[in-house]
Order: structure tokens, then sequence, then C-alpha cells
């Protein structure tokens, strides 16, 4: 069974994945061995980590692998997973670690643990599980069928967001509204919601504008991220120094970049160059090719995961792949858009490359867990033709 199931994997999931992660391993390494030196005088001091986390992650990933999906749609797991992520949100509030101004981790004597990592994948699980049961429900009366998933998965939003974590709760309402579309809603709904979703994010944007922090939901933390998004040379001292320097880093980098440990930016001036900027010390040191084999490799795993999701007969494995999928490329987006200025810098990391624990083990899960459907599809498909023959 073992043999078979690695047999019949789509290795199209899991080649880009063991091809990032081993990559992000000498990137972290590049990208932090300056702050390393200043902060803990050891250059080397994030190398192990990074690969501890690969190291667990991969692990993760073989037991999400043969993990038995069925077992996901037990509904005392659902519930155990749904009050732990949101006791866990909770004691964040109270007794995480405040960094620049956001509680976002929980301190542990080995390790930090980010709750919302964990959360963006309990709310898959549990729209995947809730929405395959209630399809024709959706298909009948959609506002009645989706008004209990809408209120627990907008208090876990709002236990994210005022940490405050805003990419995190983005990312988190985008995956719900997707996962809900792609559960049975007429196009004609779907398309007129998209459309309302558009026209308040530009009337957010402008609300913001005009009336800044005198918005009740906006505090200054997060209006900085929108000033230095709209005019970052300007503020190159302050809010847009994040920006600026992510520039120059892309611009110093040109095509072909300036070498492997060559990184100008990482050496003081960009924040944050082995998280949230770490793209543009790939751009800095392997130039636009590099960026582009990058972003290539991530394009190829996550159209090969809406693939899994669209080849399944399975409702709840198709839910659970689309919303997988789905995370992936906006959390890629928004931090890309961070990075090249065509969205505000909102903390977020890309998945696979940037440094973090937390965020390792949840993708590696869900890489795995999705790598699965595959394997049993493909199975299938390959017995049925045997059968024909």
């Amino acid at each position: 069974m073992i043999r078979e199931r690695i047999k019949y994997v789509d290795k199209l999931i899991v080649v880009p994945y063991l091809a990032m992660t081993l990559f992000s391993i000498i990137m972290v390494y590049s990208a932090s061995s300056y702050s390393a030196l200043n902060d803990y005088g050891n250059p080397h001091y994030y190398l192990p980590r990074q690969s501890v986390y690969v190291v667990v992650g991969y692990v993760v990933f073989l037991i999400a692998f043969f993990f038995p999906i069925k077992l996901l749609k037990n509904k005392k797991l659902v519930i155990w997973g749904i009050a732990i992520t949101t006791a866990s949100l909770m004691v964040l509030l109270v007794f995480g670690r405040e960094i620049y101004g956001a509680r976002r981790w929980i301190e542990t004597p080995f390790f930090n643990i980010q709750p919302a990592e964990f959360a963006k994948f309990m709310v898959i699980w549990y729209l995947a599980y809730i929405l395959s049961k209630k399809q024709q429900k959706i298909s009948e009366n959609f506002f009645n069928a989706i008004g209990a998933p809408l209120i627990l998965v907008s208090f876990i939003v709002l236990f994210i967001y005022i940490q405050p974590d805003t990419g995190s709760s983005f990312i988190i309402v985008l995956i719900g509204a997707i996962m809900i579309f792609a559960s049975g809603v007429s196009p004609k709904l779907g398309f007129s919601f998209g459309l309302v979703g558009v026209i308040g994010l530009l009337g957010l944007s402008q609300l913001i504008r005009t009336f800044g922090t005198r918005l009740f939901f906006l505090n200054e933390y997060r209006y900085n991220r929108f000033l230095g998004f709209w005019d970052p040379f300007t503020l190159a001292e302050g809010a847009g120094m994040q920006l600026v320097h992510s520039y120059y880093a892309l611009s110093r980098g040109g095509l072909f970049g300036v070498g492997f440990g060559n990184s100008v930016q990482k050496t003081g001036f960009l924040p944050f160059p082995y998280t949230d900027f770490i793209v543009s010390i790939i751009g800095e040191e392997f130039g636009l090719i590099g960026i582009l084999i990058l972003l290539s490799t991530f394009t190829l795993m996550a159209s090969r995961l809406f693939l899994t999701s669209i080849r399944s007969n399975n409702s709840f494995d198709s839910l659970l792949c689309i919303g997988i999928a789905t995370m992936f490329m906006v959390q890629a987006f928004i931090n890309l858009g961070g990075v090249i200025g065509i969205m505000p810098i909102t903390g977020l990391t890309f998945p696979f490359i940037s440094f973090g624990g937390s965020s390792m083990i949840v993708l590696s899960a869900s890489i795995g867990l999705v790598a699965n459907v595959s394997a049993r599809i493909n199975y299938r498909k390959a017995n049925t033709l045997n059968e024909r023959r």
C-alpha cells in the first residue's frame, strides 16, 4: 500500500515542494547572516533552525500523506479542532509575545507558536467539512445555509485582526469566500458578490485616504502601512523604508543578480530580510531570472493543487484542496504585492521560502493532504483503466 501510494502521488506537487524547502535553507542563511551576527554574534544562528523546521516539515508531510482523510470528516475531531484554535487565539491576546506592536506568538521553552497559521488550516478543514454536507442546501437557500459557518469564521477572523494581523485575517476571508462559492453557488450570485467585494475594497481604500486613524478599525500601526504604500519615497525614513529598500534590492539585482551572499540590502538596510522580504533578497542575489524560476516552481505546484481539487469526485476532498490551494496563492500574492509595492505591506511571509516554524509545519501538512488526495485519485484511475482492459 505504501509503495502504491508513493507510485501514484502527483510528482508535480511533491518535487516543487521539496525544491522550495531546500532552497529556503540556503536563502534564509544568506538573508539572515548579517542580522544574526549583530543580534546573536553568530551569522549561522538561523541556519540550523530553518533546517530543523524543514526536517520537521518533511515528517509532518509524510504523516499527512499517509493519514486516513476520512478521519477529518469526524464531527468530534472538527469540534475539538475549532475549540483548540479559538482557545489558542484567546490565550495569544492575553499572554502572547508582543513584537512591533503586534501579539502573534505564544512562547514555549523550545519554540514560538503562531496560532494564526494553524487557524488558516482549521478554517479550511471546518469549511470543507460543513460545506460538503450542505451543498444541496447552499444551492437551494444560500444565505440560510452559510449563516452559521460565516459567524464562526468571522469570530476567528476578528481574533486574528485585533492582534493585529491584517494579512492573515484577510487571507482567511478570501479562503472562506472562495470555498463557499466553490461549494455550489450559482455563477450569477458568485459574480455579484465578487463585484460587491471589489467595489467595497475600492471604497475602503478611499475611506482610509480621507479619514485615516479617525476610522474606528484603523490604528496608527495599520495606517502607517497605507502611508508607506501610497508615498514610500517621501516617507523613506519611516513608513516607506521597507518598500524603498525592497525597490533598491530588486533594482540592484537586475537580470542575473549580484551573486549568492552578496546582498547589500540585508546588511541593516532592509528590515526582516529573511521573513517578509526574502523575495527582495532573492531578487538582489539571483536577479529577475531567480525570481521567475521561484515563481514558476511555485505556480506549477499551486496549479496541481487546483487540478487535484477538480479531479476529485469527493466533495470534502475537493473543497479541502481548493482551500489549501487558495491559501498558497493568496499568501504568495499578498507577500509579492508588498515586496513590489502594488499593495500595502502586511507582514505575511512567502510560503516555504521565508523563515518560520509554524508556517512550515502548517504548509507541509497541507501539501501532504493534497498529495494524499492526488495519490488516491490516480490509484483509482489506474485501476479503472486496468479493469476496462
